[in-house]
């Protein structure tokens, strides 16, 4: 890895680390404000909408565990780095969705199977649940927006995450309302409906975890062989093959060239399509170029 990479990984760890922290302290200020206004009023599903803010927070941690072991340089035993432990950080990450989700749920269909519907609601309620549902859209649009643009799998994942807080939060604003107009039940429903939401929030997470272990295609092939076949002396591309997290991905290609083309020759080519590919793709991090003689042959087998 040249230096000029080295220093582009270690400034995007810096920059997903302290949005990372950002996101902890906001989380827990927005949890301990549900959660404890809940009890005061006897909320169920205010309650459990600080108990998913709560883990909320887990994920930050977990977020950060994530991009601490993924900014590790290769060694002996991961040549290729440590960039997927970003993948499994955003696993767990999914994981304490599910468990968010399972608590909600659970809590809603308690209330409901016990007819408990003791919820006390007052302008101060509202005052909370608002406030609340603002800083967690807030903080789930920037850490995406954040998160695309350095191609950071944890930070996408903790933005699904918050972003399912705050559908929890409208699902709890709805429920107050209703109870205001005499529907007590309404409580408990909408923390049982917005479990769905958060489900929701968590196979898209799944998904594209999932995306990166199974080394599905980061790039059009077609993307590749455009910026190849401009430079001279490519006769034919083809296995054109992508692979990675969003943020580093490797490319390996096969080549044909002319059968008497020199050693040099090929390999100053190989270089020169390695640099105009992470050029035009600056997430690439490596790229294998297989140079193979422009014979029958090899054409037949291309």
């Amino acid at each position: 890895m040249s230096a000029s990479v080295a220093h582009h990984e270690e400034m995007r760890t810096r920059r997903v680390e302290r949005v990372l922290w950002i996101v902890l302290v906001l989380n827990l200020a927005v949890a301990a404000a549900k959660f404890f206004y809940g009890l005061a009023s006897d909320s169920a599903s205010m309650q459990a909408d600080g108990i998913h803010s709560v883990f909320d927070t887990l994920g930050n941690v977990v977020g950060l565990i994530g991009i601490a072991l993924a900014a590790r340089p290769a060694d002996e035993s991961h040549p290729y780095g440590h960039a997927k432990f970003e993948t499994y950080g955003s696993l767990v990450i999914g994981a304490l969705l599910l468990i968010a989700a399972f608590e909600v749920g659970s809590g809603a269909v308690e209330r409901l199977a016990s007819g408990d519907y003791a919820a006390q609601v007052g302008v101060a309620s509202f005052v909370v649940m608002v406030g609340t549902l603002v800083v967690n859209l807030g903080v789930s649009f920037t850490e995406r927006r954040i998160g695309k643009r350095l191609g950071s799998e944890i930070l996408q994942a903790d933005a699904a995450h918050t972003l399912s807080d705050a559908f929890v939060s409208i699902g709890v604003i709805a429920g107050l309302i209703l109870v205001v107009c005499g529907f007590p039940m309404a409580d408990p429903v909408m923390a049982l409906i917005v479990t769905v939401f958060i489900l929701i929030s968590a196979v898209q997470v799944f998904r594209r975890a999932f995306r990166t272990l199974s080394d599905h295609a980061r790039i059009d092939p077609a993307e590749i062989s455009s910026v190849v076949e401009t430079i001279s002396g490519v006769r034919q591309i083809h296995r054109i093959r992508t692979r990675g997290t969003e943020a580093e991905v490797y490319v390996d290609l096969h080549l044909l060239v002319d059968p008497q083309m020199s050693v040099a020759k090929a390999h100053a080519i190989g270089d020169e399509i390695e640099s105009a590919v992470q050029a035009a793709h600056p997430e690439v991090r490596e790229v294998l170029v297989h140079i193979e003689p422009d014979t029958k042959t090899e054409r037949q087998e291309a």
